[in-house]
């Protein structure tokens, strides 16, 4: 049902008054005017639907339309919608939400800091490992190590981590002390080192890194269990065993972003479990509250932990946000964390990650479908313009842009990377839904690419 607005008017007003985040006038000129979702559905004000492909951005994970959380929102606004969670103050939602993260993250990790969102929570975890460092009378230890095709958000800092150099170039470029290894990439990965596995291989590219800048430069290596946003890399299951035993070797932490495989994504409550290690710090968000509130943070290690207990006031960890530990939005990831227990979500999210991406591989024997790739429910499909030389399509082909629009006109909205397709709909996404997701990307495809192949 179309909701009673003067649709022409909202764009006009859009356009006159707001900037959008990769904000240019260009694609912004008929934008959808979302007003009402429910389960894995989205509304559009002119009263289309669409399955919701990506969970918005990778973080509705228990659907749109649940009044549970809404009601936790209110009760906490009407009893205490804010209050500071600066040293010397704390809040009921915040204790039991920092209570309830130790029970779930690692064992190594016991202590939480609270953000507004995932940028917020990797400028923390950056900033945190050069306090340890420093704390420890290792000033030198600044540098960060990061991956190509990374995203970690897009505050200064975080931004200088993100893997994606159009992030970095109209800002004049990123921070000194920022370095970027290849990615282990599976379907591209280039294997220079032969007498070991891919995923040692491109391990052992953080070590040759680690050796080239000095491990006493080095305070830490950041890296998404799955890389996300950046094209859906999923990698090999060797990877990061590998890697926690070269950041001990040298002595440099381990930060796990897991902005956007946290809290269930992958069938595991966080996705570094599928490798049977454990980080220095987490960091999250989207999930902790499925969207319905802003809200991240970092979950430090006891080791971290000490050296910031243990440092003299005069020397404290001068790190803060106005909004951390907002207890609205902790009673709402409290309530968001019940529904995804109650409801058996994870191991939901663990068999119907398996449903999807069973069905996506069906497509491999398309023309052009290169790789199909996933981990849990979140899935990529790459395309190429020759599969046996994994040759890419010239980027003014612009193929991912015209697969996406031919999949919003069979009603599924999602986004690309590139040639890159990915999927991570909601964890109360059907069967049924699943299965039209698969199948309007069997026919967006090969429609697509139609438009510029002859």
């Amino acid at each position: 049902m179309a909701i009673a607005i003067d649709l022409q008017r909202i764009i006009e007003s859009d356009h006159d008054h707001l900037i959008h985040p990769l904000f240019h006038p260009s694609d912004q000129k008929e934008p959808f005017v979302w007003v009402q979702g429910n389960g894995a559905v989205l509304r559009s004000a002119d009263g289309r639907e669409f399955i919701d492909g990506l969970s918005c951005l990778w973080n509705v994970n228990i659907g749109h339309g649940r009044k549970e959380l809404a009601q936790a929102a209110a009760r906490q606004m009407e009893q205490l919608a804010f209050a500071s969670g600066y040293t010397g103050s704390t809040t009921l939602p915040a204790v039991q939400l920092g209570e309830k993260l130790a029970s779930l993250t690692h064992p190594s990790i016991g202590h939480f800091f609270f953000t507004s969102g995932g940028g917020e929570s990797n400028d923390s975890a950056i900033k945190t490992v050069r306090f340890y460092w420093n704390s420890l009378g290792k000033p030198a230890k600044t540098k960060i190590i990061a991956r190509e095709h990374a995203y970690h958000g897009v505050t200064v800092a975080a931004m200088s981590a993100t893997g994606i150099p159009a992030y970095w170039e109209m800002f004049g470029g990123k921070l000194p002390g920022f370095i970027h290894i290849p990615s282990p990439y599976p379907y591209r990965f280039v294997q220079e080192e032969k007498a070991v596995s891919q995923g040692v291989a491109a391990a052992n590219l953080l070590e040759k890194a680690i050796l080239a800048e000095g491990p006493e430069t080095v305070a830490a290596f950041i890296a998404e269990p799955v890389q996300g946003a950046g094209g859906l890399m999923v990698p090999q299951d060797d990877y990061f065993a590998k890697i926690r035993e070269i950041c001990d070797k040298y002595d440099v932490l381990f930060i796990a972003d897991e902005v956007i495989t946290g809290f269930g994504r992958t069938g595991r409550w966080f996705a570094l479990e599928h490798y049977g290690v454990q980080p220095d710090i987490v960091s999250f968000a989207k999930g902790i509250t499925s969207g319905y509130i802003p809200l991240g943070g970092i979950g430090i290690s006891d080791r971290i932990y000490k050296v910031i207990a243990d440092a003299p006031p005069a020397k404290r960890w001068m790190h803060a946000f106005t909004y951390s530990g907002h207890p609205t939005a902790c009673a709402v990831a409290l309530a968001n964390l019940e529904v995804i227990e109650r409801e058996g979500l994870v191991a939901e999210a663990e068999r119907k990650g398996r449903k999807l991406l069973a069905g996506l591989q069906q497509l491999s024997g398309l023309d052009h479908v290169g790789d199909v790739r996933g981990l849990g429910f979140m899935a990529g499909v790459e395309l190429v313009e020759d599969k046996a030389t994994k040759k890419a399509f010239a980027p003014n082909l612009k193929i991912g842009e015209r697969v996406h629009q031919e999949c919003v006109r069979r009603g599924v909205f999602s986004r690309f990377r590139g040639d890159i397709y990915m999927y991570a709909p909601p964890f109360v996404a059907t069967d049924q839904q699943i299965d039209r997701m698969v199948n309007v990307l069997a026919e967006a495809i090969p429609e697509a690419i139609k438009q510029v192949v002859k």
